[in-house]
């Protein structure tokens, strides 16, 4: 049961400003609301009637489907059903960065900048307008009230993004103590710093947790190690994303914070996937999103059968994702979620795991923070780091042609302020980067015992 601070921030405060940003998230959630319970036919229906939308302002405002539609004969007022969407190539990392400019729609208002996280090795910059935030805003939203807590609980954020913990200005602040939101940095996982991350959830007591699977099971690796209880605060759920979650460290975060675990799958270029309700069912925002299954060949996977995610997001007409290859894996599952929510389901989800690596002096760090000093320059196509030492630290670098000479030494001096001056970085230019022999590609990967 939300308290009476709660409810003025999820119905007064935030929605007020959602308003004064120009996002239509509190009208978009209670709609999302409605849509969770409508059976399959319905659903199939009203995503075609947005795709054939999508695609025909697709069609008339972004230059590079303008050119595409013509060049292969696509006419977006043909569409009949979502089976026609394969008749388009999928859309990858690689074009986006070679057609950045040309993916704009020419009506485009209030694009802003984003940047992928870059676990994937490849990182990417892209836009993404108004309606888009709004619909994330919405989705995720959504999915915290299924668990019974709401925005203006207490909460406890532990992640990495430059994004979030480079925004810590005096709006930001103010606004996050207004919906009484703590940001905890994930990068940094020493043993003082995790002893503060402890004392702060006890002292906080929230009521809810939002971090990487990684980060929040080391926080309660490390409570469970110094005989700290956690389990007494009356945390509601943890919710998890950005990561694989797996089994081992969904039982120490549920064990050891007295909770439920909910993972969430997505990601910044994608948008939000799917979530998980407290019955166990991970849905598919169907509403928004349009998720297909495909093998190597770019066919659809048969019914139970592992494919990867290529998605086609709804409310991206200032920068359309449009048959937008993931790089993850999963499978469909024809079952019905005992919460009666008819939003499809998918399961065996194999999204991409960073490792943590050690610093000189004995500090765990989130393998993010090395990844960010690398997917903030121009000219990589893929990168791994393999710390093969305290001492030392291999980056192997595919370059494009943006790539510059001096991109080496920024490499060198960011991974040194990282992990200690004295750590030696051997940056290594190659055409490739091969995946590991299970065929799952690990972009930072330690060698370090933990």
């Amino acid at each position: 049961m939300s308290d009476i601070y709660t409810r003025f921030v999820s119905s007064i405060l935030f929605p007020l400003h959602e308003h004064m940003k120009g996002h239509d998230s509190v009208k978009i959630r209670k709609n999302l609301e409605e849509s969770q319970w409508w059976g399959p036919d319905r659903l199939k229906q009203t995503q075609i009637i947005r795709l054939k939308k999508l695609l025909t302002d697709a069609s008339a405002h972004v230059p590079y489907y303008r050119n595409l539609f013509k060049k292969i004969g696509f006419k977006p007022d043909r569409l009949n059903s979502l089976s026609d969407l394969t008749a388009l190539p999928m859309l990858d990392k690689k074009i986006i960065r070679s057609h950045l400019d040309d993916l704009k729609a020419d009506n485009a208002k209030g694009l802003s900048r984003f940047n992928t996280g870059g676990s994937s090795g490849e990182p990417l910059i892209f836009y993404i307008g108004k309606e888009r935030v709004s619909h994330d805003v919405a989705e995720k939203w959504r999915a915290t009230r299924w668990w019974g807590v709401d925005i203006g609980d207490p909460e406890i954020v532990v992640w990495g993004s430059p994004i979030e913990l480079g925004a810590q200005d005096r709006v930001r602040a103010t606004r996050d103590k207004l919906f009484r939101t703590h940001l905890l940095p994930a990068f940094e996982m020493s043993r003082q710093n995790l002893d503060k991350f402890v004392e702060q959830i006890r002292r906080i007591r929230p009521k809810m947790l939002f971090g990487y699977p990684s980060a929040l099971s080391r926080i309660a690796l490390h409570a469970r190690q110094i005989g700290c209880v956690l389990n007494d605060l009356g945390i509601s759920v943890a919710f998890v994303t950005s990561e694989k979650l797996y089994e081992e460290q969904r039982k120490i975060i549920g064990d050891v914070f007295g909770c439920p675990v909910a993972n969430g799958y997505g990601s910044r270029d994608a948008g939000f996937i799917a979530h998980e309700c407290p019955a166990g069912g991970m849905h598919i925002t169907s509403e928004d999103i349009i998720v297909e299954l495909v093998d190597e060949q770019g066919y659809a996977v048969p019914q139970g059968e592992a494919g990867e995610i290529v998605v086609t997001h709804l409310a991206t007409r200032d920068f359309p994702f449009i048959r937008y290859k993931t790089g993850d894996v999963a499978v469909f599952s024809n079952s019905q979620c005992l919460c009666g929510r008819r939003l499809p389901l998918i399961s065996d989800i194999q999204g991409r795991t960073t490792d943590f690596v050690i610093a000189k002096n004995g500090t765990q760090i989130h393998g993010l923070a090395l990844v960010y000093v690398i997917r903030s320059l121009p000219g990589i196509y893929q990168f791994k780091i393999i710390q093969e030492s305290i001492e030392l630290t291999h980056v192997l670098l595919v370059p494009d042609d943006a790539y510059l000479p001096g991109h080496t030494e920024t490499i060198r001096a960011g991974f040194q302020e990282r992990l200690g001056q004295g750590v030696k970085i051997n940056i290594k230019l190659v055409e490739s980067i091969s995946p590991e022999s299970s065929g799952k590609y690990r972009y930072v990967v330690s060698k370090v015992t933990h």
